[in-house]
């Protein structure tokens, strides 16, 4: 067999992203054949994979795509083992794909998501695309949930990458900063819903029940009348905290989030938020 070049070992790292004497280990096993190099390689990373699967994964990052000539988009958090990862361009950049992935292909599950052919290189699957940067990153990775949406779509992720947003509103176009300060809101203010009716009646019942307490106590003494509408300003003052049309707009509190998308010809739909590892209660 012929030497192994340097610049073959480079073509093989560029590939696949792994380090160079890997690739170099890798194109000697293959007697200088690339693409079985990468076979070599993907097997390799099979392994770490079978190694890693079983360990916590309790960092992460949020990932977010919309198309808007499509009008479709989506949103997922995707885990990793430790925050230098969850930094890491590779995974930064793997967030967003699989964003893309969902967006183009809606799979139904994460197990659905990982079956599908790789939106960027078909003759890979999701599950594939993964696997080689856990072999790089030697850490657990796995999409932990997602959402998917279509129609007039905003989005937001935070700075440091663990927290997200991807808003829904009806109207004849919008403006993508106005969409995006109401997802800055959004994951600023973590509203329980975005409307009045999205909220289970358990919780809002039990809301009221927890208001027309505080109020008797309040207006001991006080009519029943009184009392009822001490009660019924504790649910509008609740409703104003946690319901994302209600709640004033945390750059001019002078106006709701809804009134201010009416105000530019929009309607508020839903939203979805994501926090690394939290957990929604809405």
């Amino acid at each position: 067999m012929s030497e192994i070049s340097a610049a073959d070992v480079m073509k093989l790292r560029n590939i696949t992203g792994a380090q160079m004497m890997a690739c170099k280990q890798a194109l000697i096993a293959a007697g200088g054949d690339m693409e079985k190099a990468i076979e070599v390689l993907r097997t390799k990373f099979k392994d770490i994979v079978a190694k890693t699967a079983g360990r916590e994964t309790a960092e992460g990052r949020i990932g977010v795509h919309i198309d808007p000539a499509k009008q479709v988009g989506a949103i997922l958090e995707l885990r990793c083992e430790s925050a230098p990862v969850a930094k890491n361009e590779m995974f930064v950049k793997l967030a967003g794909d699989l964003a893309t992935q969902i967006a183009l292909h809606e799979p139904a599950t994460p197990e659905a998501l990982l079956a599908q052919p790789y939106f960027a290189d078909p003759k890979k699957t999701v599950a594939d695309r993964i696997t080689d940067l856990v072999g790089l990153m030697r850490e657990n990775i796995k999409v932990a949930r997602f959402a998917r949406m279509t129609g007039l779509l905003g989005e937001y992720i935070h700075h440091d990458g663990t927290t997200g947003v991807l808003l829904h509103v009806e109207g004849a176009k919008a403006n993508p900063q106005l969409l995006r300060d109401v997802c800055m809101h959004i994951a600023a203010r973590n509203p329980v819903a975005a409307l009045r009716e999205h909220i289970p009646a358990e919780r809002v019942a039990k809301e009221a029940e927890i208001a027309k307490a505080q109020a008797a106590e309040q207006g001991k003494g006080k009519p029943a009348n009184i009392v009822e509408k001490i009660a019924e300003g504790k649910m509008r003052t609740w409703f104003a905290e946690n319901v994302l049309a209600e709640q004033p707009f945390v750059k001019d509190d002078t106006k709701t989030v809804g009134a201010l998308l009416q105000s530019h010809g929009l309607k508020l739909v839903n939203f979805v938020r994501y926090k690394v590892g939290e957990v929604a209660t809405a």
